[in-house]
């Protein structure tokens, strides 16, 4: 309304104080806000807008090298060539990208698009599904100042073209970053082992000390997995300034050059390595053409020096190929691998644990001469059956029970040389548990585990693989945990020929002959030569490591056994607590005679063809597992069989000490026997080739 030409103000007074009111709460909140970010959390949003300015980027170091005693590489780093694409270098026009991408494509084999992006299929390093296009989009959209690869370790020659095509390419380029390759392959792979990815469980660890998940790789088995911490070396920091982008603008600190890991100098002699797998895989191809089945179907052989422990040779049947696993671990393969039942990623030679058998024997025969159980020179009836009375208590009446000789034709008359030699089953039935009064007290569970547990059964050995086992060595007490029933007298003789609960793994059977060669020094068995620094300085060397003497420390000592109530009292019945060294020299000549005139003797296993003289035992191991109770072979009387053959040479001055274990392999003399004789004479013979040369 106009009255005398004025505008009417018709805004009430009340509307102007809300709306006034309303400003200043809206300038108040404000006000607040700006103090709570300036003054009262200053230096928390100083210390948050500081951390999106400043970025710390880990800066890869190189993972030690592994090489054998002679130098051969056994693991390495080789160059890996990767195509990758920085987004923020891409040009704008997304016509000219497209053209890029396809061009690219054609050369590498990899599709521009592939379906649509997925949450369930995220993008990771050389093993996304996506095509180029998506990758790309990947990366521009996350971080578009970081390479995003496309395609990993591509061939040598198509890098250079890439290369060189990449001047026309802007935002293509070719990245070399470090990958694990071993050069003997599967040769060497249960000793070597492999590398795997950063795990979920682990990551927060590594990530602590600059280890990046889908960058870097972690030892996983053998020898990369037990000296991870010396091998893997130290990742270098770089302490930049980035803007919102990512893009580094400077650096804020000098950068910190990364360490590299250490290099590792095995004891392993490749050239033995190689003869040793030919005749352990010789030998069972052979007798399974033989029998025109596969029967035998893994194996194990190892060789060591007696005197220092440096394990020579060390081959497991079957194994895998560690080059499979150098970029990523395919999952087919992996799976195909824990299929099989025969565990080829597992080292049998140290992680298997298996009846020992009449390889065994030799723990029986030093504690039942030591404790004068019987004398070197007592000849004790070995028939080719005994019979006992089996009890589980003193008051149980008891039940008849047979124990059979391997020869059921019986040996006669047997002294302990001839015992040993010919490894007759009675005569170590009678030494470990009595008999009549023609031995009125064996040697008996416990002191038979003390004696085993010096020669080094029944514990860990000492090697460095992270699949050791320490088997077992039984005794009333644990039968009682493990099968809740009394030890009876049958538990003994049938533990004295290393059957029923004993269990032991190749390289326990190995140290057991190896202490005995070695005048009753019992060295630990080792993989490490040499440790050097990545200036090629020796930062650790070679040092034999002796675990005990048995003639020297006491043997209920060795384990500081405790006292049992009902178990095996940690004391021995006689006076002498150490093994006297004539008692060890005793075992040597047995073994020596079951070369010349036992067991080994035979012209097929062929040990006097040597112009070395040699010593030796063999095994012939019954077993019932779970493969063989499938295939119906566990039949009573008729078990199947293990073969074993352990020995060393020269006799009066051994350098080598080798065991054979056959799967299902039968008579241990004439299958494992061949491969331990071939072994010894292998060594030789590339000794004599070195001389020949003038190499120490």
């Amino acid at each position: 309304m106009i009255e005398s030409g004025i505008l009417k103000n018709q805004v009430t007074g009340w509307r102007i104080l809300a709306f006034i009111v309303a400003i200043a709460l809206i300038f108040s909140l404000y006000i607040v806000r700006l103090v709570n970010l300036q003054i009262v959390n200053y230096e928390e949003h100083i210390a948050l807008a500081e951390e999106n300015r400043i970025s710390e980027i880990s800066l890869p170091t190189l993972r030690g090298v592994i090489y054998d005693r002679n130098g051969i590489v056994l693991a390495r780093n080789i160059a890996s060539y990767d195509v990758s694409i920085l987004p923020a270098e891409l040009p704008d026009d997304p016509g000219e990208i497209q053209e890029i991408f396809r061009e690219l494509a054609e050369i590498i084999d990899v599709p521009v698009n592939q379906g649509e992006i997925s949450l369930e299929t995220p993008y990771v390093p050389c093993v996304s599904e996506h095509g180029i296009a998506q990758l790309a989009d990947y990366g521009i959209t996350s971080t578009p100042y970081r390479t995003v690869k496309i395609k990993c370790n591509v061939d040598r020659t198509l890098a250079m073209v890439i290369e060189e095509k990449a001047v026309d390419w802007p935002g293509v380029r070719i990245e070399i970053e470090p990958i694990r390759d071993y050069p003997t392959g599967s040769l060497t792979a249960s000793i070597v082992g492999f590398l795997g990815p950063i795990s979920e469980a682990t990551e927060t660890y590594y990530r602590e000390r600059g280890f990046i998940p889908n960058r870097d790789k972690i030892g996983y088995a053998g020898v990369e997995s037990y000296f991870e911490t010396i091998l893997r070396g130290k990742p270098g920091k770089r302490v930049v300034e980035v803007d919102v982008a990512g893009q580094i603008v400077r650096d804020i600190h000098p950068p910190i050059a990364p360490i590299p890991g250490q290099n590792i100098s095995l004891t392993i002699d490749t050239r033995l390595q190689e003869a040793t797998q030919a005749i352990l895989l010789g030998e069972i191809g052979g007798w399974n053409a033989y029998f025109n089945e596969l029967r035998i179907t893994s194996g194990v052989a190892i060789a060591m020096n007696p005197q220092t422990g440096e394990i020579l040779s060390m081959v497991s049947f079957p194994t895998y190929e560690n080059n499979r696993m150098a970029r990523i671990i395919p999952a087919y393969y992996y799976q195909q691998l824990l299929a099989d039942v025969r565990d080829p990623l597992l080292n049998h030679a140290v992680g298997a644990e298996l009846p020992a058998g009449s390889v065994f024997k030799l723990s029986t025969a030093v504690g039942a001469l030591n404790e004068g159980v019987v004398t070197a020179e007592q000849v004790i009836d070995t028939p080719g059956t005994i019979v006992i009375t089996e009890k589980f208590s003193p008051n149980d009446p008891g039940y008849q029970r047979e124990f059979v000789d391997w020869n059921r034709a019986g040996f006669g008359q047997l002294d302990f040389l001839g015992g040993i030699s010919n490894s007759s089953n009675v005569y170590f039935y009678k030494l470990g548990g009595g008999y009549k009064d023609e031995v009125p007290e064996g040697l008996g569970i416990c002191r038979l585990g003390t004696y085993a547990r010096a020669l080094g059964y029944g514990s860990y050995p000492g090697i460095e693989l992270p699949d050791a086992s320490d088997g077992t060595i039984p005794d009333p007490t644990w039968k009682r945990i493990a099968h809740g029933e009394n030890w009876a007298i049958g538990d003994t003789y049938i533990a004295s020929v290393g059957q029923g609960f004993v269990i032991a793994t190749p390289l326990q059977v190995l140290m057991s002959a190896a202490t005995i060669a070695n005048d009753g020094v019992l060295m630990r068995p080792t993989l490490v030569h040499e440790i050097i620094d990545a200036n090629g300085v020796v930062v650790q060397s070679f040092e034999p490591d002796i675990r005990w003497d048995i003639t020297q420390d006491p043997v209920i000592d060795i384990f500081n056994e405790p006292v049992e109530p009902g178990g095996c009292e940690a004391k021995l019945t006689g006076e002498q607590t150490t093994v006297a060294p004539w008692v060890v020299q005793k075992v040597q000549e047995g073994m020596r005679l079951a070369v010349t005139q036992g067991t080994l003797s035979v012209d097929a296993v062929g040990f006097q063809k040597l112009d070395i003289a040699a010593a030796g035992k063999t095994g012939t191991a019954e077993y019932c597992d779970e493969f063989a109770a499938e295939k119906n072979l566990c039949k009573p009387g008729n078990w199947p069989t293990h073969a074993w053959t352990v020995a060393y040479a020269p006799y009066d001055n051994p350098e080598i000490a080798v065991v054979a274990f056959v799967y299902n392999g039968g008579e241990g003399a004439s299958v494992a026997g061949p491969v331990v004789r071939r072994v010894i004479e292998a060594y030789f013979e590339l000794k004599s080739i070195d001389v020949a040369l003038g190499i120490p």
